[in-house]
């Protein structure tokens, strides 16, 4: 073993040749393998929090809160704002200041908003404006993954990216299915005894412990930190300077990816986010947060596919045909909607949902399969006939740059859980339903089967992928 090798055994790594398939097989994958899954319970924590206020809202006004419909989808909303502009920042972060440092550091913020949130719903007196700002400090948890998909793109080769993103993305949203499925059940016992607080009680008789729903994670939290600090690496030649990774701000196909990625990410995790309410006010006399877990969990579950179905399929092509039956799902959900208060089907619009969730899923992972091979491919085109060493430079720069847009692009996609929340909130106030803000959507997604197929899918694209 070389004497550049040897750090490779500390949590700063010298030599990390990914591309070499020696290097891969002797030690490589084996520490990849570890980081990532470090990384997934890390993320998967980060949503857990990022997402809690869905379904905190649903029964904050049954402890004795007095909050209208469009304050509670504000509460829903607020975290996707917050989350999506720290991920602009976060993105840029693990090039600064290491994977294994900022997972860490990013990690153990989450503690503030889940303390936070605990105490302040057992206090009846608590403000509106104390809930906003702890749905604010919920974004940290926004913000982890576009620095966690930023650090695993660079612990794998470009053949195997689809499949390790996908991994990390996936099962790490599966933090907002697990946290809609166990809050519920946390917040109906007294967890953590004495030391949890007081139960609050209800209407008709019964108790809730809401206050589960934010302390249940710290255990958790605490427990991972400590695994990222002790168990993940920093990789030296993932080292860049601001200025190095701002160029992708030049970059048009930066903004193209971010274009698509809002639509199908954020029509995931902003969907995430208002369903439980959604359900609640469209079908009033179904229990919410029995179903509204389970959008999440096919979503989550999928994105490992799209990222399989890219790699073998081609990027583009598997994410135009889904941007066409996401167009096609948004109309089966209106369909089974009630009209005029009257009618509607719940399990037919559950169903209709569930196959929504399930694309936007596969597009998340074939979107983000998209960038690695976009940027590779641009700068492969750039270096055409010179020295091998020029070319060397080039495929070391399409990895940070690839790197940085999958950061960006993931902050841009985060808004959508801010935007679709409130426009099912402002729809609901104007029109009296959600479907003002489906057309919306509709609208979107119409734009991004353009935009996928000139750039990307056509023959003839520029860049096809």
């Amino acid at each position: 073993m070389s004497v550049l090798q040897k750090p490779e055994k500390g949590p700063v790594i010298h030599d990390w040749r990914p591309e070499d398939p020696a290097f891969w097989g002797s030690s490589g994958k084996q520490t990849a393998t570890r980081n990532l899954w470090i990384s997934i319970p890390a993320l998967l924590l980060a949503f857990a929090v990022w997402m809690v206020w869905s379904t905190v809202i649903v029964r904050l006004n049954a402890i004795g809160f007095s909050f209208t419909t469009d304050q509670l989808f504000w509460l829903a909303a607020l975290p996707g704002l917050s989350g999506a502009t720290l991920r602009v920042f976060y993105s840029f972060m693990v090039p600064i200041f290491g994977g294994r440092r900022w997972t860490a550091l990013s990690t153990a913020s989450l503690l503030l908003p889940s303390i936070w949130m605990g105490f302040a719903v057992q206090d009846p007196s608590t403000s509106y404006s104390v809930f906003v700002l702890i749905a604010l400090l919920c974004g940290f948890g926004g913000g982890n993954f576009a620095s966690s998909m930023s650090n695993i793109s660079f612990f794998y080769p470009k053949s195997q990216q689809g499949t390790a993103l996908g991994l990390n993305a996936g099962l790490g949203n599966l933090g907002v299915s697990v946290m809609q499925f166990c809050v519920p059940l946390v917040i109906t016992f007294g967890v953590f005894g004495f030391m949890g607080g007081s139960p609050q009680a209800l209407p008709d008789g019964g108790q809730l412990w809401l206050q589960n729903a934010g302390f249940i994670w710290v255990p958790f939290i605490v427990l991972v930190t400590v695994l990222a600090w002790f168990g993940m690496n920093d990789l030296s030649s993932a080292r860049a300077s601001f200025s190095e990774q701002a160029v992708i701000f030049k970059r048009k196909h930066n903004w193209l990816m971010c274009w698509l990625y809002l639509a199908t990410f954020g029509s995931f995790i902003g969907f995430s986010a208002a369903f439980p309410l959604l359900i609640k006010t469209s079908f009033p006399d179904v229990i919410a947060l029995k179903f509204a877990f389970l959008g999440p969990l096919v979503g989550a579950l999928v994105r490992p596919l799209g990222g399989w179905l890219a790699d073998k399929l081609g990027g583009a092509k598997v994410t135009l045909w889904n941007f066409v039956a996401m167009i096609v799902m948004v109309f089966g959900v209106m369909h089974f909607l009630p009209q005029n208060g009257s009618g509607g089907n719940f399990y037919g619009y559950l169903g209709m949902f569930m196959l929504l969730f399930i694309t936007t899923g596969i597009g998340n992972g074939s979107t983000f399969r998209m960038i690695p091979v976009i940027f590779r491919t641009q700068h492969e085109k750039a270096c055409v006939g010179k020295p091998p060493a020029v070319r060397e430079q080039a495929l070391k720069n399409a990895g940070k740059e690839s790197a940085a847009v999958l950061g960006f692009s993931s902050a841009m996609g985060a808004f959508g859980a801010f935007f679709i929340p409130k426009s099912f909130g402002t729809s609901m106030a104007q029109t009296g339903g959600p479907e003002m803000a489906f057309y919306m959507f509709v609208g979107f997604y119409l734009s991004c089967i353009v935009v996928t197929w000139w750039w990307y899918a056509r023959k003839g694209a520029a860049t096809p992928c």
